[in-house]
C-alpha cells in the first residue's frame, strides 16, 4: 500500500512539473504559435491540471500527461543546445540572486590593512628568514594553522646569481597570483596564498634587487596571516542611521588624499554637528562630554592601562600628535562635523588613517556596518566584537 501510494505522489508530482514547464514554454513563445497551436497546448494542460484536481486516478494522470507532451512535441519550437541553454537560465537566476543579497543584504569584505587591530585583523607577516626559531608545524597543527589562515611562502634559488629584478605581482581583480623574481637569469616564480588580497608578499619578504644567492639558497621564506574576511551588513541603514561605536564600512570616494576607488573599514566617532576634541588621557571629548569605556562601542578601545604608553596594534585611546592627528594637532580646541557628515577612528591608534589626518567625510559613503567574520576559523570568528 505504501509503495502505490508513493507512485501515485510521484505521479502526480511531476505532472504538476510538466504543467509549469510547458506553461512557461508557451507563454514565452506565444508571439512565435499559431493560433490552434496555442489553443491545444492550453486544452491540454487544463485537461491535465482538472485531473489532479480531482484526485483522478494514476493510469488517468499518465494519460493526460502523455496528451501534454504530444502537444508540446506537436507544437512548441525547439531550441537549439535546450540543456546548454536551462544550465545557462539557471545560472543567470543564481546570479541574479547573488547580485541581490550583495547589493541590499549582505557584501563581503576584506580588511585591507591593520588599522583596526586587534578587534579586525588585516593581512599580518613575518619574514622566518629573521626568525629561524619558528619552523612550520606538522600534522594536525598545520591543519588548524591553514584554518587559522596561515599560509607559508617559500622561495628556493635555482641558480648562482643576484636578483636582477623583480616584477609587479600578476593581479586579478583584487587578488595578487603570483610573482616572477629574475635571479642569475633564470626566472622565479613566487605564487601567493589565494585569500591574501593585494599584499606584496616580495617586500615583506625582504627581497630586493642586487641581492645575491647560491643554488639552492633560501631567497624568500614569510609565514603570511589571512586578514580578516566578513560580511557587511547592508540593510539596517536603510531604517536607522548609524550610532557611535559601530564599525562601518565606507567609500573613499570624493575623501581628499586617498585612493578613490575603495573601500575603508573604521569605527564612527563623531556626527553631524558634534564638536570632537583628542585629551591628552587619549580619550575623545564630544561636545564637551569625554568618552570612556561604559559608552557603547568603546569597551576595549578605552580599556588600555593609562600608565602604558600606545602600542602598535593593541587599545590605547586615540592619540594626537603631528605625524598621526594631522587635524586636531592643528585645531587643538576640536573640529566640528559638517552636518550629514561623519569621523571615523581606527582602533589601532598608532597605524591607523583616518578622520584625524582628512577630516568628516560624506554620510552617503556609508555602505553599512560590520555584520559577521567568516574566514578565518580565528578567536574573531562569528557576529560583531564591541
Amino acid at each position: 500500500m505504501f509503495f502505490l501510494r508513493w507512485l501515485l505522489f510521484r505521479s502526480v508530482r511531476e505532472a504538476h512539473n510538466l504543467c509549469r514547464h510547458v506553461d512557461r514554454l508557451t507563454h514565452a513563445q506565444a508571439d512565435l504559435l499559431p493560433p490552434e497551436g496555442l489553443e491545444a497546448l492550453r486544452r491540454a494542460t487544463r485537461k491535465l491540471r482538472e485531473a489532479l484536481q480531482t484526485g483522478a486516478a494514476r493510469a488517468v494522470l499518465r494519460e493526460r500527461s502523455e496528451e501534454v507532451e504530444q502537444a508540446a512535441h506537436r507544437w512548441l519550437i525547439r531550441y537549439p543546445y535546450p540543456r546548454l541553454r536551462e544550465n545557462f537560465e539557471v545560472m543567470l537566476v543564481a546570479l541574479a540572486v547573488a547580485m541581490a543579497i550583495r547589493t541590499f543584504f549582505l557584501q563581503p569584505f576584506k580588511i585591507p590593512t591593520g588599522s583596526m587591530q586587534p578587534t579586525l585583523f588585516g593581512v599580518t607577516s613575518l619574514n622566518l628568514l629573521q626568525h629561524p626559531e619558528v619552523r612550520p608545524p606538522t600534522g594536525w597543527k598545520r591543519v588548524k594553522e591553514w584554518f587559522a589562515g596561515v599560509s607559508y611562502v617559500k622561495l628556493v634559488a635555482k641558480a648562482d646569481g643576484p636578483i636582477q629584478r623583480v616584477d609587479p605581482p600578476l593581479r586579478l581583480l583584487f587578488f595578487n597570483l603570483k610573482q616572477t623574481l629574475w635571479i642569475g637569469g633564470v626566472p622565479h616564480t613566487l605564487w601567493f596564498p589565494p585569500d591574501t588580497g593585494q599584499v606584496d608578499i616580495a617586500t615583506r619578504g625582504g627581497v630586493r634587487p642586487g641581492q645575491f644567492f647560491r643554488k639552492g639558497d633560501v631567497v624568500l621564506f614569510v609565514r603570511v596571516q589571512s586578514g580578516d574576511h566578513l560580511f557587511v551588513d547592508r540593510m539596517t541603514y536603510n531604517f536607522r542611521p548609524p550610532r557611535r561605536g559601530e564599525i562601518i564600512v565606507f567609500e573613499t570616494a570624493g575623501i581628499a588624499g586617498l585612493p578613490q576607488d575603495q573601500y575603508y573599514i573604521k569605527r564612527l566617532v563623531a556626527l553631524g554637528g558634534e564638536r570632537v576634541q583628542i585629551g591628552a588621557d587619549r580619550h575623545l571629548v564630544i561636545n564637551g562630554r569625554r568618552l570612556n569605556h561604559l559608552v557603547p562601542g568603546f569597551e576595549l578601545v578605552y580599556s588600555f592601562d593609562p600608565a602604558e604608553p600606545p602600542r602598535d596594534s593593541r587599545y590605547s585611546g586615540h592619540v594626537n600628535h603631528p605625524q598621526l592627528a594631522e587635524l586636531f594637532y592643528t585645531h587643538p580646541e576640536g573640529v566640528t562635523v559638517p552636518p550629514r557628515h561623519y569621523m571615523v577612528m581606527g582602533d589601532n591608534t598608532l597605524n591607523s588613517l583616518d578622520s584625524r589626518n582628512w577630516g568628516a567625510f560624506p554620510a552617503r559613503n556609508v555602505i553599512g556596518r560590520y555584520w559577521f567574520v567568516y574566514w578565518p576559523i580565528t578567536e574573531r570568528f562569528g557576529w560583531a566584537p564591541k
